[in-house]
């Protein structure tokens, strides 16, 4: 069986064999244009246009959404869990936005601020405590996110204004030593950061899927009232080019401990899942879920199954707690989290099946130290669309025992047309040969 993950790029250590590890391999041919021009950094992030200087194919087109999109005929094929090389640290500089970017954005000869603070990280590989994973984000002066901040996780600090002659210094002072950049004053982030690939010129599919989930993001932070506290930001290649779109938050659990998911295969109509169940109620979504940062892929694999052991019938399937109570139950596991509508299959003796959730419930958000809590009262039921994979909360879909055509196999299908098509032969013989004796 081939691997379900890039080979990673890796810059070498000039004293040391030991890589840092900076992004996934492309498949070439699903890579736009890279001779696309490299503009300023004027103008905000759009969301409905393919990223790229390249072929100008608009994000929601079905061309582009059958070949690179979510109906693209690899989405979800393969298993996501597992798929998140180890590391400790990520540091994200803001730095214009997805047009601007060319392919390798960290090696690129006229954006020399990520190209030199990329160039310091494998050079002081070696004497970090930490694995580092450097990622840019998008960046736009005069906004929250102005070019040459940095975002530092777990540790939950910004710094403002790096400039390309301060990028040694930062990386001696803060990376290696773990200490303050002098120059600027670290800033304490709070609340949940949610960083999306929209890297379109390094692979369409990231170019396609991410826009869309931007702006789905966007609009459901808005509708439940958490702008100041939920950031979304589109990014460059994180790794995984297959698993488009990818999506990584950052938050405190409920232990008060800073972690970073990743997610795989998101959809937009997965947007609101995550939002009410990763941030707001602190539930990983088993379905979409490729790891996190600080655990090795063995581990990220074990730590599934172990929640998995841990979910109730209500949640089985769709997510669960991150940190799971010690007197739940071990109910059944289900035989395939990962199927194509959403729904778990029966496994073996017990059938699974999700139990709808009522959505009567107004949320209301406050943020402490990077967390969101939430106070809920009754309200009328609102309904979100939901076009495939699973239902969210207010439009959970449910799953029934399996039916008698539900459980029919291809083969049963093309024995019952034979029988059929014999039937009809005869009949039809039949007929002629008393239209001949007549």
């Amino acid at each position: 069986m081939s691997s379900t993950k890039d080979e990673p790029l890796s810059f070498l250590n000039p004293s040391s064999s030991s890589p840092i590890t900076l992004s996934d391999v492309d498949n070439t041919s699903y890579l736009l244009d890279h001779n696309a021009q490299i503009g300023s950094a004027s103008g905000s992030f759009q969301s409905d246009t393919l990223l790229s200087g390249g072929d100008n194919v608009g994000a929601g087109s079905n061309g582009s959404d059958l070949e690179f999109g979510f109906l693209r005929p690899e989405f979800r094929q393969n298993s996501v869990v597992g798929t998140v090389q180890y590391y400790d640290r990520h540091v994200f500089l803001c730095y214009k936005n997805p047009r601007n970017w060319p392919p390798r954005i960290e090696a690129a000869e006229f954006d020399r601020l990520p190209r030199l603070l990329s160039a310091a990280l494998a050079a002081r590989k070696g004497d970090m405590k930490k694995e580092t994973r450097l990622t840019i984000c998008e960046g736009h002066d005069g906004t929250e996110t102005s070019n040459g901040d940095v975002l530092i996780f777990p540790d939950m600090i910004r710094y403002r204004r790096l400039t390309h002659f301060d990028v040694d210094t930062f990386v001696e002072e803060v990376l290696i030593k773990d200490g303050e950049w002098l120059p600027g004053t670290p800033e304490k982030l709070k609340g949940f950061y949610v960083f999306i690939c929209c890297h379109g010129s390094r692979d369409r599919r990231c170019g396609v899927c991410g826009p869309p989930l931007v702006t789905r993001f966007k609009e459901e932070v808005e509708l439940h009232g958490l702008q100041g506290k939920v950031s979304v930001s589109p990014c460059s290649h994180i790794g995984g080019h297959k698993y488009a779109g990818n999506v990584i938050i950052f938050g405190s659990n409920i232990n008060a401990q800073v972690t970073g998911h990743w997610y795989g295969y998101v959809a937009p109509e997965d947007v609101p899942v995550l939002l009410e169940q990763h941030i707001i109620k602190g539930e990983i979504v088993e379905q979409l879920w490729r790891g996190q940062m600080g655990l090795s892929e063995d581990d990220q694999k074990k730590a599934q199954e172990l929640r998995i052991q841990n979910l109730d019938g209500t949640n089985r399937g769709k997510s669960s707690k991150e940190f799971p109570q010690p007197n739940e139950k071990n109910p059944p596991v289900c035989g395939s989290l990962a199927g194509a509508n959403g729904c778990c299959q029966p496994d073996g003796n017990g059938a699974c099946c999700q139990k709808p959730m009522s959505s009567e419930k107004k949320d209301s958000f406050s943020t402490n130290d990077g967390e969101v809590k939430v106070n809920t009262e009754k309200k009328s039921k609102k309904k979100v669309s939901r076009n495939n994979s699973y239902k969210g909360p207010g439009g959970r879909k449910v799953c029934a025992m399996p039916t008698w055509y539900e459980s029919w196999e291809r083969e049963d299908t093309y024995a019952a047309l034979a029988v059929v098509c014999a039937a009809v032969s005869v009949f039809v013989a039949y007929r002629c040969y008393k239209q001949l004796d007549a």
